[in-house]
């Protein structure tokens, strides 16, 4: 009796040329503008090598104060000078595969198995482009921590539970407090992302505001005018003796930068004969080159690996920043 096998119900080559149907570009980060494809970090991405650099112009110093003019002919003027800056970013290459001896049989849900299988491993990629994100804000935070006064935080959270309060939770005082770290920047938020405790708060608040079509379907929850993303991956910290904290973050437009790289094989489908005592394994690998770059900031630690784990992305050695803290389009907020 002839059994069905993934290498039949699988075409790999249409397989990888269909677009995902649930990539990073179905996530709210990626809707709401604050995760911004690149043609720039595509090619980057796809270029050989372990690490992107990213040069920009530094911002003419408005310290500098202009000449005096003049009249006499005598007298030079003495011109200033534009300087460079360098963000490095390291490219993460990721796979997973999934095999089993019998995963033909499990994934068999009528005509659309091929469909079914895309749609899962889509998701699965989805969930880990946003868990890297969030790891990647995490090392930010970190480094700001260590590096740089925490001047991109307001800390309003208590330390036990006896310290919360109405002073020690989410509020318009404290979300304005925390959007000013970024200065005269500050109208550059643009969307808040919150931990699901938080957005409860925001809504018990009856601070959250529905934004929907002109037909009435529900397109996102806003604070204050700012999308909200709810996603439970965010920091949640044991207080110092009892209790919870919370680590929410400010977004500008473009904070993060993405661009998606082209392995050498992105899809693959293999099958060992002798496995199984002989039943046989079967297996299907998917593949990714991933550039996810926080503006602003650069890549400084060695990764153990080729690419950086998850760990080591929230860790603040592997980040610096190398421009003015109000050019970063990011704010953070630890409340209760």
């Amino acid at each position: 009796m002839a059994a069905t096998q993934l290498s039949d119900i699988i075409d790999v080559t249409v397989f990888q040329d269909l677009p995902a149907v649930n990539g990073p570009e179905k996530t709210a980060f990626f809707e709401s503008g604050i995760a911004v494809r690149n043609p720039m970090l595509d090619d980057l991405a796809t270029q050989p090598g372990k690490l992107a650099e990213l040069p920009f112009w530094k911002d003419l110093d408005a310290t500098d104060d202009p000449n005096l003019s003049s009249d006499d002919p005598t007298s030079d003027g003495t011109p200033a000078k534009v300087t460079q800056g360098e963000q490095i970013s390291r490219k993460a290459f990721l796979n997973q595969g999934w095999s089993a001896t019998d995963l033909a049989t499990e994934l068999a849900m009528g005509d659309d198995a091929l469909q079914h299988v895309r749609n899962r491993v889509d998701t699965y990629w989805q969930r880990q482009w946003q868990r890297r994100l969030i790891a990647a804000v995490q090392g930010i935070h970190a480094d700001n921590a260590a590096n740089d006064s925490g001047d991109m935080t307001h800390d309003i959270a208590s330390e036990s539970i006896s310290g919360q309060g109405a002073g020690t939770k989410w509020s318009q005082q404290a979300f304005i407090d925390a959007a000013y770290t970024m200065g005269d920047m500050v109208d550059g938020v643009t969307a808040i992302a919150v931990h699901s405790s938080v957005a409860k708060q925001i809504t018990e608040q009856n601070g959250a505001e529905d934004v929907r079509d002109s037909e009435g379907n529900l397109l996102y929850r806003a604070y204050m005018g700012r999308r909200i993303i709810v996603d439970d991956g965010l920091p949640v910290i044991a207080g110092s003796t009892d209790g919870f904290k919370y680590l929410s973050v400010l977004f500008g437009p473009g904070a993060i930068g993405w661009g998606d790289g082209a392995p050498t094989v992105p899809v693959e489908v293999d099958r060992d004969a002798s496995n199984a005592d002989g039943a046989g394994v079967e297996e299907l690998w998917t593949r990714k080159t991933w550039l996810l770059h926080p503006l602003g900031f650069q890549h400084t630690g060695t990764p153990s690996k080729a690419s950086f784990s998850l760990t080591e992305l929230k860790a603040a050695a592997q980040w610096d920043r190398v421009v003015e803290r109000k050019n970063v389009p990011m704010a953070m907020l630890w409340t209760n």
